[in-house]
């Protein structure tokens, strides 16, 4: 696909249908492949309040291939690596998943946009899956204790996320 096209195309995806809880813009205007999201903590959960930065990065072959994200912004959560890697099924490459743990159609699929990728993070975020962690560290608090040392770790990312919102 060429330049112009997908360009075009990730761009009128999002204005075709907007989601509330995050903004998405390229980093910048010479490089479609390179984005730079904000995810607004969803309300009710642990991370409510908080404004969590990441980058969205695309492969040449988009959309056969999913995109990466990372976040930039400091998160404790079981599906976010320690780094800020977001290991969610949606991104994972296409077809069978080695360790049987995922079905094809959990996995990425050409026909995701932008806006259910995000859709699928604010619901990781809402929902951390721990049986399958990108931080072990996260899971076993989550697990174990919800309310204790893991809500003070996803508070003190939140009050950190709300002072750099601005920078």
């Amino acid at each position: 696909m060429c330049v112009y096209l997908k360009k075009n195309y990730l761009h009128n995806s999002l204005n075709k249908n907007p989601v509330e809880g995050f903004s998405a813009g390229l980093i910048d205007d010479d490089d479609i492949y390179k984005w730079e999201v904000v995810i607004i903590g969803p309300q009710d959960t642990l991370f409510e309040g908080g404004f969590f930065k990441a980058y969205l990065t695309f492969p040449y072959d988009y959309p056969l291939r999913p995109p990466k994200m990372k976040f930039i912004t400091e998160i404790w959560h079981p599906n976010v690596a320690k780094n800020g890697d977001v290991c969610i099924s949606i991104l994972h490459e296409p077809g069978e998943d080695k360790f049987g743990y995922e079905k094809p159609e959990e996995r990425w699929l050409p026909i995701h946009t932008v806006e259910t990728i995000m859709i699928s993070v604010i619901s990781m975020l809402a929902d951390p899956n721990s049986d399958s962690p990108a931080n072990v560290d996260a899971a076993k608090e989550w697990r174990e204790d919800p309310n204790g040392e893991f809500k003070k770790k996803v508070a003190r990312c939140v009050r950190k996320s709300q002072e750099m919102a601005f920078d």
